[in-house]
């Protein structure tokens, strides 16, 4: 599977819980961390639910 880059760049103040839940769920611990997954069907869904608050690249290997 395609490996995913993941970078937190906005606030999940004024959200609802279950967003910020996800961006910890995804192992965000501060704004502007960049985290990286495989490309599972779970973790797009993830993504899926916050994508206004991340950006999302794709990791050449």
């Amino acid at each position: 599977m395609a490996r995913i880059r993941i970078k937190w760049v906005k606030s999940t103040i004024g959200y609802a819980k279950n967003q910020h839940k996800t961006i910890e769920a995804l192992g965000f611990h501060k704004l502007n961390n960049v985290v990286e997954h495989e490309a599972t069907p779970g973790i797009m869904g993830m993504i899926n639910k916050v994508s206004h608050l991340v950006e999302c690249s794709e990791v050449e290997s």
